[in-house]
Parts: structure tokens; C-alpha cells; sequence
């Protein structure tokens, strides 16, 4: 049979498809976040965001899910010595990204996660910057061809052999065990994140904005706030038995994070009555 029309054009425009990223989306009730968000700013003193809560659960479910918290390096998986994740964070008034890598991210509370993040983004809004804001300097400042070149020979030499170039910008395994990003603040509802082959790692989060939608509470039907949390994940790493494992824990913590934290004690009043 011959090919012909929009049928010829698609066949001499695409070729055999090479991208392992797959997609996958759960919403979820917003109101134990919500709640979790207030009782933590209140105890820990921490501006806590619902996006710390996802850096949070996703923590705790990379370290259930030892099989997809590795690194891959020449066809095979080698554990991770810890859960690190990276967010994205935005700088120059939005107009361009950076991001923190939060370190052993499951034995960490939010109310910590979220401190570490606005003071280390405060640090590369100020100018003070992290190494990755150096080696964006340097790489901004070559060739486009020569840009290709050298990030994938960056991500090969940082993450594939593991060195520490931190004096170029370019520290060991600069991204972790998964990234974080978030559009919520820009009222974005939802959307997927893509994973670059600089990044070496296996899925990328990505957290919208908190709306009101009708929500079902067994056989009622009500308006309550709900939560769209997305992920583009790198097939190599998991199937649909490995993703389910990870989203239980993931599920757990959201659907009641106060349970999974640490709260410290509200202080007793003080004076007669």
C-alpha cells in the first residue's frame, strides 16, 4: 500500500521513536496539603509551600524505591549512597532558572527542606550563587556548537564517572536522584516537565497550581481544592510495577504529610490566668 498525503509527510518527517520518557499524572485532594502548609509554618517557623511537601514525599519514596534511586552508568544501575533532589527554583525575576539541590532529602522534615531552599535561592538571587550559577556563566559565554559539545561531555565526566569539576561549575552529580519544578506560582494548573540528557536522572516532578474542582467524597459530590502533580519519567529506570511502588509512599505522605513529620511542641502559655 502506498503512502500518501499527511501519511508520506509524517513517515519522511519522524523516524523510529528513541525516547524513553513515559507520563503520568495524579490528582490529588488538596486539603490535608493545605492544612499541613499551615500547621508546619506555624510550628516550625519555616515558610512551608506546597512544593516542599512534593520535595518531601517524593524523598521518602525514592528511598522505598531503591531500584530507581541509582545512577546508570554503562547499562548498569549502581545505587545511590543517598536521596538527593534537585528543585528548580526561578531568579531574575523570573525570567530564568536555577535550582538547589537538597541533600538526603528523606531524612529531612519539610519545615528543614524548606528553609535550606529559600536560603540557598536567596544566596543565587543575591549574587551570591551556587556552583551551578558559575558554570551557567562559563557555558553561557561559548559558541552554540561548542555548547552542545560540552554538556555532554560535562554530564558524562560529572555524572557517568563521577567527578568533581566544582571549580569550573560543574560539581559531581549535580542533580540527584530526581528533580522538582513547580508553575503553580504562575497559576498554571498542570503540565509536564522534560528530562534533558544532561540531567542523568530517572523522573522529573512537576507541581500545579492548588484549584477548587468538584471532588468526590464516596457516593457526595463537592467543590473542594485539588492538587495536579505530574511526572515525566525515563523508562529505563521503571514499569508500571516499579512506578506504583514509588507512588504508594508518594500518595501516603500526601494524603496526610502531619503524620510523616516531626512536629515540634507548641510552647505553654505562661502567667496566671
Amino acid at each position: 500500500m502506498r503512502t500518501t498525503g499527511w501519511r508520506k509527510i509524517a513517515t519522511a518527517v519522524w523516524g523510529w521513536p528513541r525516547d524513553p520518557q513515559i507520563y503520568g499524572r495524579v490528582e490529588l485532594d488538596a486539603r490535608p496539603i493545605l492544612r499541613a502548609v499551615e500547621v508546619l509554618r506555624a510550628r516550625s517557623g519555616a515558610r512551608v509551600t506546597v512544593t516542599h511537601l512534593v520535595v518531601r514525599a517524593l524523598g521518602l519514596a525514592l528511598r522505598d524505591s531503591p531500584s530507581i534511586n541509582t545512577r546508570l552508568v554503562f547499562g548498569r544501575f549502581r545505587p545511590r549512597d543517598a536521596v538527593d533532589v534537585f528543585v528548580i527554583v526561578s531568579t531574575g525575576a523570573g525570567k530564568d532558572l536555577s535550582g538547589v539541590k537538597v541533600t538526603r532529602v528523606d531524612e529531612k522534615g519539610a519545615g528543614d527542606i524548606a528553609r535550606e531552599i529559600e536560603e540557598r535561592a536567596g544566596g543565587i538571587r543575591g549574587g551570591r550563587g551556587a556552583e551551578i550559577e558559575r558554570g551557567k556563566g562559563l557555558l553561557a559565554a561559548m559558541p552554540y556548537w561548542l555548547l552542545r559539545i560540552v554538556l555532554r561531555v560535562a554530564a558524562f565526566l560529572t555524572s557517568d564517572l563521577g567527578l568533581n569539576l566544582r571549580r569550573l561549575g560543574l560539581p559531581r552529580d549535580a542533580f540527584g536522584s530526581a528533580m522538582v519544578t513547580s508553575v503553580g506560582m504562575f497559576g498554571v494548573p498542570e503540565g509536564f516537565a522534560p528530562l534533558s540528557p544532561m540531567y542523568r536522572v530517572p523522573l522529573i516532578v512537576l507541581v500545579g497550581e492548588v484549584e477548587r474542582r468538584p471532588w468526590a467524597d464516596g457516593d457526595s459530590v463537592s467543590v473542594q481544592p485539588a492538587l495536579t502533580v505530574t511526572a515525566t519519567i525515563d523508562h529505563r529506570w521503571a514499569d508500571g510495577h516499579g512506578l506504583a511502588a514509588l507512588g504508594r509512599t508518594f500518595r501516603a505522605y500526601l494524603a496526610d504529610p502531619l503524620a510523616f513529620e516531626d512536629l515540634p511542641e507548641i510552647p505553654a502559655a505562661t502567667g496566671s490566668p
